[in-house]
């Protein structure tokens, strides 16, 4: 079975074998396509665009093959939600490529998100926030389970129209401290209203409180605190940050040039002037509700995916027992080929 994520900015794939409760990852492809280029000014997938994910969907399309996949999802998320040519454009890769993709709605794949990433819920939490900073936007979850090994629901489920490849065409490609900070207020007025409407602020600020982040932002943010030289996903899922220690990386990354990030190994130049956007949207989220520390995972939507294409859904998940709800996750992965 496979997972095709086709997003604003990547272009990723997970190949696994299903197993009694969980799955292997057996092959992996990620590719930083910027399929929402000049999107946010336009309304329209430009044609750059559109030969560099084509390219990119062509090497999808042997690995699936290659390993003569039975079961394969394969969704397209904001930039192709957004984009007037989206639908043609998706019309187009199938008939060049032989994928088929459905426009996943946006609840949809907030929920997918949050079923990907359960085994690093806190079995203690009794409040979970699930941040996924997207390219082309922010899904937020918030996650309530009673004490006591009680029923989790979900009270919150909230996609800001913001992400890092928008901010970061709309503000200069090497912010200053005073853009900076404009680029976090801009983000904090999208949340005012989640604010208002849940009250999350007050129901957060107990001990048993979980914020938990996945997107390239906040695993670049920990792949630098750990000090890599190289990204290892091993180390990355499941680390702890502390706001201290975010609040550092993020001013190391601003103070760097688009250049020097570009030159590490854990950045890259497709990342390199989007990833103080990704800064921003978090620390708007972490003003907004300040965590005691923020749980990185390098797993979300396709984890999620594969989930579901062995009969899993995250109502079932959540309908188990609070205590429970890690243990129906997939363990750590395996991944054969990074």
């Amino acid at each position: 079975m496979a997972a095709l994520d086709l997003g604003t900015n990547n272009c990723r794939l997970l190949v696994a074998e299903p197993r009694a409760d969980s799955f292997d990852v057996v092959d992996s492809f990620s590719r930083i396509v910027r399929l929402g280029e000049g999107l946010a000014s336009s309304g329209r997938l430009n044609e750059r665009a559109i030969a560099r994910t084509i390219a990119a969907l062509r090497v999808c399309a042997r690995i699936v093959a290659r390993h003569d996949v039975r079961q394969l999802r394969c969704v397209a998320t904001e930039a192709c939600r957004r984009a007037r040519n989206g639908i043609e454009f998706l019309a187009r890769v199938r008939r060049v490529t032989g994928l088929a993709f459905e426009i996943l709605p946006q609840e949809e794949e907030a929920r997918l998100a949050l079923l990907g990433c359960l085994s690093l819920i806190d079995p203690a939490a009794e409040h979970v926030l699930l941040v996924d900073i997207g390219g082309g936007s922010t899904e937020l979850l918030w996650l309530e389970r009673a004490p006591a090994g009680g029923v989790a629901a979900l009270r919150c489920i909230h996609s800001l129209p913001v992400g890092v490849v928008a901010l970061a065409e709309a503000f200069p490609t090497e912010p200053d401290e005073d853009t900076f900070e404009t680029m976090v207020r801009h983000v904090q007025t999208l949340l005012v209203p989640i604010e208002a409407t849940h009250g999350i602020r007050l129901r957060l600020g107990g001990s048993r409180c979980q914020l938990l982040g996945t997107s390239g932002t906040v695993t670049t943010l920990a792949a630098l605190h750990l000090g890599l030289t190289r990204y290892d996903r091993r180390r990355i899922d499941g680390q702890v940050l502390d706001p201290a220690a975010i609040a550092a990386v993020s001013a190391r990354l601003r103070a760097m040039s688009n250049a020097e990030r570009a030159a590490h190994p854990c950045i890259g130049p497709g990342r390199a002037d989007l990833v103080v956007a990704g800064c921003a949207i978090l620390e708007a989220v972490l003003r907004s509700w300040p965590p005691d520390r923020l749980r990185v995972a390098d797993r979300g939507l396709r984890e999620g995916m594969l989930q579901g294409l062995m009969g899993r859904t995250l109502d079932d998940a959540l309908a188990a027992s609070g205590a429970s709800v890690a243990a129906l996750a997939a363990p750590a992965l395996h991944r054969t080929n990074a």
